[in-house]
């Protein structure tokens, strides 16, 4: 991102700027993070992120994330307005069976499916973020 002033973002006009899903967009940048926004449907993968905490915020729908934690597995149901932080290192997997959109908040250039993750369908965008517009 530009070190120039910039104008706010409508997160709205963001999400209504594209239709894929599971191909977040990068809306702008906080030091070394991207803070992105995506349309979620149906099921991501199972996925890890070595290094780095996931933070997600509901902005529409709802959003289950499936964690698999050293005391087992569990799942987290997040309605629109709730937020969440996966720690690094823990095996989650997102899902939406009514679709979300999405808030995430990642370093810079961190890719959409982890470190480490299941085999990925033809459907998940395996992206590091796409410029808005």
């Amino acid at each position: 991102m530009s070190s120039e002033p910039s104008e706010p973002i409508s997160l709205a006009a963001a999400l209504a700027s594209f239709d894929d899903l599971w191909s977040p967009r990068i809306v702008t940048a906080v030091n070394d993070y991207d803070v992105r926004v995506a349309k979620v449907e149906g099921e991501h993968v199972w996925h890890v992120h070595d290094h780095t905490d996931e933070f997600f915020l509901v902005l529409e729908g709802e959003l289950t994330i499936a964690l698999r934690e050293p005391d087992g597995e569990r799942t987290v149901v997040l309605p629109r307005g709730s937020v969440f932080t996966v720690p690094r290192g823990t095996e989650h997997k997102p899902i939406a069976p009514a679709g979300a959109s999405l808030l995430v908040i990642e370093p810079t250039g961190t890719l959409s499916v982890g470190d480490r993750h299941d085999e990925v369908p033809a459907h998940v965008d395996v992206t590091t973020g796409h410029a808005l517009g």
